[in-house]
């Protein structure tokens, strides 16, 4: 069987699983957000944090619940490094640098999980399942919560209220985070991932040298290291680790694991709505959008473009032989296309168009289907304000799912949609104007400058992953690309959050002959456009001097 055969069969094995899934999940993702049901473990959980479940929450409330956990959560995390020295089963490692240590837990509260560090050799057992394991759970069910909230606002109608965030944090961890983590540990294991507390020990090479390895609770944060599209890696080498990711089976059941809920999340809208179509119209942009970025990519490394590649006789630089090419990129794109950050092979080793797609695929804003969470309600933003363009091509005042969409409206969704390119543009800018940071690059040129442009866009749309070609273990990359994961994270946040109250508020617009309907193929094709035009108008001049010219050039 060739390659390309072995790929293809790969994907339709993946696109079969996503659709068994999709239904039986989608519904019980609606039912566990619409119900009023409490169980006794989250009582618990509510009187130990002295909230009240049953009271109904405006935006500005629902935004401080958010905007304080995560708070707490960031000095918590910062703690845990800070005391690693003195804490129990660190493995002897010593406590975090500051700097660092406000990069990891700014990362890993905000769903990001860039590491500027090899886990093996950086963070003990405690603070990877304490701390950055913990995280994996509540930091996705932050971003959840966020979504269900804006499929509220167009839900309900002459009220302001959002449902309540810690009951939503909840519910998201223990109703359905928990119960497929533990199930796809039992599956990693089985596969032959590791779990355990064991301690550093030696092992002989059979060049007749020793290697340390670590054990660890392996298992049990890889799958919600993919579940809750984080990224994280127990060690450095990430998914190309046979620790973490053994078998081809078991790297395509994390695949699975990074796009099983965020492609769900839209029957969830779907269902919460009360319009089971308008959830199929979001599944069909994010479906043509990944699938059309998995062919292009598998197209760009199986064609051996560059006389280098051509004399090798395929991309396989950097990718796992295990995995292969076709494995390779549908991860690679499944990663990039969602704020997961995990990597199975060296993405700075991909050819420069394959590069490209990678970064693309992030500063889309990672709606195809995106984040667990984030990437539902960046697509309805995008889908608002692709129903206002198609407004002011006939002249008519836009409306989505009822609910006029005004001036108001607009500004918040034009507010959300600029922030992360500001974000990634100045930072990228100054790290080149700057002389110190490019030092570095471990590349010059358009590959250097792809370095950093990937880095910001990978922080700022709470990605995480890396080229892998920058050395960011330095106090300015630290500190940019930390700032840069926080105001990516929870200033979008903000403006999501306002939106949603905004349409709660209205009362439901009859539905007449001129209205568009966004149910359609039409509007999923307007939808695809939108989001690509606006896109490409944004980041182009930056992809040009990058991966584009070094494609271009080999």
């Amino acid at each position: 069987m060739s390659p390309q055969i072995a790929g293809v069969l790969q994907l339709l094995a993946l696109i079969a699983a996503l659709a068994l899934a999709y239904r039986p999940l989608g519904d019980h993702m609606a039912k566990v957000y619409s119900s009023e049901r409490h169980y006794r473990p989250e009582k618990w959980i509510y009187k130990a944090i002295g909230a009240d479940p049953a009271t109904e929450m405006r935006w500005p409330a629902y935004l401080r619940g958010v905007l304080a956990f995560s708070a707490v959560s960031v000095l918590f995390l910062y703690a845990m490094q800070r005391l690693q020295g003195v804490l129990p089963g660190s493995l002897g490692f010593r406590s975090i640098d500051p700097d660092q240590a406000f990069n990891t837990a700014a990362s890993f509260v905000a769903n990001t999980n860039w590491q500027s560090y090899a886990g093996e050799q950086a963070m003990g057992h405690v603070v990877q399942t304490g701390g950055l394991a913990v995280q994996n759970f509540v930091s996705a069910a932050v971003g959840m919560a966020v979504a269900v909230a804006l499929v509220r606002g167009f839900a309900r109608s002459r009220t302001g209220e959002l449902g309540n965030f810690w009951a939503d944090l909840v519910r998201g961890t223990v109703r359905i985070l928990l119960p497929i983590a533990v199930l796809g540990a039992i599956v990693l294991v089985a596969c032959g991932a590791i779990q355990n507390f064991a301690g550093i020990h030696e092992v002989g090479q059979f060049t007749g040298g020793t290697q340390q390895w670590n054990g660890g609770a392996v298992a049990s944060q890889e799958v919600i290291k993919e579940l809750g599209t984080n990224g994280g890696g127990y060690f450095n080498a990430n998914s190309a680790h046979p620790f973490e990711n053994p078998t081809p089976f078991s790297n395509l059941f994390e695949v699975f694991l990074i796009l099983v809920i965020p492609f769900a999340l839209t029957r969830t809208f779907g269902r919460m709505v009360g319009n089971l179509r308008q959830g199929y119209a979001i599944l069909a942009t994010m479906a043509v959008i990944w699938l059309g970025f998995t062919a292009l990519m598998m197209w760009t490394e199986f064609a051996h473009h560059g006389p280098a590649l051509q004399a090798a006789g395929g991309a396989m630089e950097g990718k796992e032989t295990r995995f292969g090419i076709g494995a390779s990129a549908i991860f690679s794109v499944a990663t990039t296309l969602t704020s997961t950050g995990a990597v199975n092979s060296f993405h700075s080793s991909f050819t420069g168009l394959g590069g490209g797609i990678q970064l693309l695929g992030m500063q889309l804003g990672e709606i195809a289907p995106g984040g667990v969470g984030s990437g539902l309600y960046g697509m309805l933003v995008m889908a608002i304000i692709a129903v206002f363009i198609a407004g002011l091509m006939v002249g008519r005042t836009p409306e989505y799912l009822g609910k006029k969409i005004s001036t108001r409206e607009i500004k918040f969704a034009a507010c959300y949609i600029l922030i992360t390119p500001a974000l990634v543009l100045c930072f990228t800018a100054a790290a080149m104007a700057l002389p110190t940071p490019p030092h570095s690059m471990l590349n010059s040129g358009a590959h250097g400058f792809s370095e950093v442009l990937y880095a910001y866009t990978s922080g700022a749309n709470n990605n995480g992953s890396a080229f892998a070609g920058l050395n960011a273990d330095t106090q300015w990359y630290n500190s940019t690309i930390g700032l840069a994961m926080l105001l990516g994270r929870f200033l979008p946040m903000v403006f999501v959050l306002a939106l949603a109250g905004s349409l709660a508020e209205q009362k439901p617009v009859p539905e007449t002959a001129g209205t568009l309907r966004t149910d359609k193929p039409l509007y999923a094709g307007l939808l695809v456009g939108t989001i690509v035009i606006i896109t490409g108008l944004t980041y182009f001049p930056a992809l040009a001097l990058g991966p584009l010219a070094e494609g271009l050039a080999s």
